[in-house]
């Protein structure tokens, strides 16, 4: 994809091209306004926050994060259209630098220019340096489009200059309502007299993905006879031999994902190794991204081990770089040593409590004064005023420990972090005694 202005006329439109006749039933079906968008509706329902950008008459530069065929280009497009704004769009796939810059210097002429990046994540670093500088001084407003993680594929200075809303998978009620559209309002389908009798392989076998599902739905209705009345009958055992596939015991993009991966880290946090490889297993050979389940494995390892092993977290990370730069099939030995590791850890999520503690008290009552010997003075006047002055360098105490205030007056004895009951822990559960003596209740 590429539609770069014309050397004539500065100003493209967002509007999707009217389909051919031939082509798939998924780009005929394709809505050209946002009524008629299908599904997301916490990002485009009556209250979704891109419905009260619109209402606004603005739109920031933005990241739509989600899995394939769930509309994120689409509404790449719709948004852009329903704003009237002048519109660009490349595939990371095949632009280069070049492309960009020459987007760049067409829309200082074009204020308000939406550049819509499809799988912004295969955009290299130099690739999005070159996106920096027109995003932060509004030159363009950038929608990326991306089915991975936009923390660990997009460059910070980058996704700090945008928002990132997430695309959910679409639910079976919104599939069912897109097949039904297509049957009815399809000028080719409609034709057919097509009687859908069961639903559940299509949708299985689609996996979420509209796209897919609309095609499939396609060739089923294309390739099946209709009996003697001219009906075409769908029925799953139908769609599996048209798709000449069985329904997935695992499906990565629907429910079964998230049970599963439920069932992977509570095995692990569980300590049962045997039943975490068996669904370390069932995700692998149903084609989960190694580092979707890398990444968890790192979270999990600080949630759930924390500093009962901290050897775990050092694991757990250098599996997921060792996953990424090797992917599959040989990814499947490392994500099988770390998970043994991490069940068969002692385990903690004091951390986890700890953290969660604070983040309740700040978000209850605020942020209170930092203390003034902890406050950093940097001028005249804040050195007159006290700063830092009265502040004790631990260094300089016996054991490099100096008792001192830290927390806010109103704070003072609050104990956020409760050492776990392991032996790693309870060594820190002495040390901390040993300094703060009945201060904390340690």
């Amino acid at each position: 994809m590429a539609s770069l202005f014309p050397d004539d006329e500065p100003t493209a439109s967002a509007a999707l091209p009217a389909p051919g006749p031939d082509a798939p039933l998924a780009e005929r079906q394709r809505p050209r306004q946002l009524a008629d968008y299908a599904g997301q509706q916490h990002l485009v329902g009556e209250n979704g926050v891109l419905r009260r950008y619109l209402r606004a008459g603005r739109l920031p530069s933005l990241i739509l994060w989600g899995p394939p065929g769930v509309g994120k280009t689409t509404l790449a497009h719709l948004l852009a259209s329903e704003l009237r704004q002048p519109f660009a769009a490349l595939s990371a796939i095949n632009a280069g630098v070049k492309d960009v810059r020459d987007i760049i210097e067409k829309a200082r002429r074009q204020r308000g220019t939406v550049l819509f990046i499809d799988e912004i994540h295969r955009f290299s670093k130099a690739q999005q340096d070159a996106l920096l500088g027109a995003v932060e001084h509004g030159t363009i407003t950038l929608v990326g489009a991306t089915t991975e993680n936009p923390s660990f594929e997009v460059i910070p200075a980058l996704l700090s200059r945008c928002q990132v809303y997430v695309l959910e998978p679409l639910s079976a009620e919104t599939l069912r309502e897109l097949v039904n559209k297509a049957l009815t309002g399809d000028p080719a389908l409609r034709q057919k007299k097509v009687r859908l009798k069961e639903d559940h392989a299509l949708l299985a076998l689609s996996g979420g993905d509209a796209r897919k599902l609309l095609n499939l739905l396609e060739i089923v209705v294309e390739s099946t006879p209709a009996d003697k009345k001219g009906v075409i009958t769908i029925t799953d055992a139908v769609v599996q031999q048209v798709a000449q596939r069985p329904l997935a015991k695992y499906d990565k993009g629907g429910e079964m994902h998230y049970d599963v991966i439920s069932a992977f880290i509570k095995s692990i946090r569980g300590s049962d190794p045997n039943a975490a490889l068996y669904y370390l297993a069932v995700m692998l050979e149903g084609g989960e991204d190694v580092k979707f389940i890398a990444r968890r494995l790192v979270i999990l390892a600080s949630e759930d081990i924390g500093n009962a092993n901290p050897n775990a977290l050092m694991l757990a990370t250098s599996c997921f770089q060792a996953c990424t730069v090797i992917g599959l099939p040989e990814s499947d030995l490392i994500l099988a040593q770390t998970v043994v590791y991490l069940a068969t850890s002692v385990k903690s999520n004091a951390s986890y409590l700890a953290i969660r503690a604070a983040q309740a008290e700040v978000k209850a009552h605020g942020v209170y004064p930092v203390p003034v010997p902890l406050r950093n003075a940097p001028t005249r006047l804040m050195k007159q005023l006290g700063y830092g002055q009265e502040y004790a360098y631990s260094h300089n105490g016996e054991g490099n420990f100096q008792e001192q205030e830290f927390l806010p007056e109103a704070l003072r004895g609050t104990r956020f972090y409760e050492p776990g009951r392991n032996a790693s822990e309870q060594k820190i559960q002495e040390r901390l005694r040993g300094w703060w003596g009945e201060k904390y209740g340690y």
